[in-house]
């Protein structure tokens, strides 16, 4: 059963990893793109519009591959997590049900409207449509953060007599104050997604000399957007989400900090390598008595260390967990850095000619990819053993039918195949930027310091 156990997970993870490269992106974007219909909308510049139906594009390829890698998922709750859809399905039944009818439908619907609609809609028709594209995908992340956030921290349900849970207050679920924090860190970091590849793709033209008139507005839009987003990943988003741990998940905590022994003042761990059996972090570099202030705002609290709880109640993967959370919070630091930078280049009006800041940009759009999924990874490992917090352990939520083998069968099966999407995914973004945002004009020069000064 362990065995079945882990490659149900490993399934799970693989799938909601590679699918959520692209919901990332459209959330992030979606925001983006009402900042450029707005812009349009304002000035009456022909040249927003035909940045955002470039950005659309975009959008489109990457919600039509979220669609195909998201439906696997709904069916993998009754394929490889049947006793766990049995026991809760009566409360995540309602938030997924929600993400469904209402904010999938809306999202497409008028992205539909959006990308060919807009001749018929007109100008103040368009932007409502891009407005209402950009609260179908918002709307969608939250119900979905409402599921996990309900696992992580399950709120308004009682059991009834089969020893099934269910809802026994809506709003609880809904607005569980788990799912406020989480929603809004996560939502930050889809924008901070957008933002930087909005902001790369303007330093690619800037860099080759083409379309330098989009690339301007591409990087302005993704720096400033980009900066207020990564500083309130910081704080208060990121702050409160590691209060919410250190409160609710206590060997949580410690497993991310590598904290094995609970220390009055503890350290923060800046590197170090966790040894789960000699019970202590090898290597450390520390901030002293760190920890403590950001955890409970005193220098000399005490922080509990893994060793105070039975050994059980410890996530299985301390390392993977450790090290997930440290490249999150590291890659977030970076983000800070280069969009602050980056700000203070465009105030001073030297970020366009700044060939090093643009080639930094451009090689950072990867990692936004990377920090989200350590953050989920961060998340999703932290809760462990429990699949529901405190009330289900994950091996009790698999699908007790579904041998090892079964499940190693469908999963190299969906690594062959996301292999294939993968690489049609990158064809159709690589040719969309290829074409630019206006094939038949390209402006260079002269003509974009006139957008470079609004």
């Amino acid at each position: 059963m362990g065995q079945a156990v882990d490659v149900h997970r490993l399934h799970f993870a693989f799938t909601i990893t590679f699918h959520y490269i692209f919901p990332q992106l459209t959330m992030g974007l979606a925001l983006l793109l009402v900042y450029l219909k707005t812009k349009a909308l304002r000035t009456g510049d022909e040249h927003y519009n035909r940045a955002a139906r470039f950005w659309a594009r975009i959008f489109g390829i990457n919600f039509a591959l979220g669609v195909v890698t998201g439906i696997p998922m709904e069916f993998q709750f009754g394929t490889n997590w049947a006793a766990f859809s049995k026991m809760a399905g009566g409360v995540i039944g309602q938030t997924l049900a929600m993400e469904g009818v209402f904010s999938f439908f809306l999202e497409s619907g008028f992205l539909g409207l959006f990308l060919f609609g807009e001749k018929k809609l007109g100008r103040m028709g368009h932007w409502w449509s891009a407005f209402l594209v950009f609260l179908g995908s918002w709307l969608s992340g939250y119900f979905i953060v409402a599921t996990d956030a309900w696992m992580q921290h399950p709120t308004g349900y009682r059991f009834a007599a089969n020893g099934a849970i269910e809802l026994s207050s809506f709003w609880d679920l809904l607005l569980n104050k788990w799912a406020l924090w989480q929603y809004a860190h996560t939502m930050l970091g889809a924008v901070q997604t957008g933002c930087f590849v909005m902001a790369g793709v303007g330093a690619f033209y800037l860099l080759t000399k083409r379309d330098e008139i989009y690339g301007r507005t591409f990087l302005r839009a993704g720096v400033l957007s980009g900066t207020v987003a990564a500083i309130l990943q910081l704080f208060p988003t990121g702050d409160m989400q590691g209060k919410l741990v250190a409160y609710n998940q206590q060997p949580t905590l410690a497993a991310m900090e590598g904290l094995f022994e609970s220390q009055e003042g503890a350290p923060l761990a800046i590197l170090g390598q966790p040894d789960v059996e000699k019970r202590k972090l090898d290597n450390p570099l520390e901030v002293p008595e760190m920890l403590s202030f950001l955890t409970y705002r005193q220098w000399r609290a005490n922080v509990k260390g893994l060793s105070d709880f039975p050994q059980t109640e410890w996530p299985d993967q301390i390392p993977l967990l450790y090290y997930s959370y440290h490249v999150m919070v590291g890659l977030g630091t970076i983000f800070i850095a280069v969009m602050v930078l980056a700000s203070m280049l465009l105030w001073r009006g030297k970020l366009y000619d700044s060939g090093w800041m643009l080639w930094t940009l451009m090689v950072c759009v990867p990692l936004p990819y990377i920090a989200n999924t350590a953050g989920w990874m961060t998340a999703e490992l932290g809760r462990q053993p429990w699949l529901i917090y405190g009330l289900m352990r994950t091996a009790s939520g698999i699908s007790p039918r579904v041998a090892a083998g079964n499940a190693w069968f469908t999963l190299i099966g969906f690594m062959g195949m996301y292999t294939l999407l993968a690489i049609l995914w990158l064809f159709l973004i690589y040719r969309e930027i290829e074409l630019g945002p206006d094939p038949g004009s390209r402006p260079t020069g002269e003509d974009a310091i006139v957008l470079a000064s609004e």
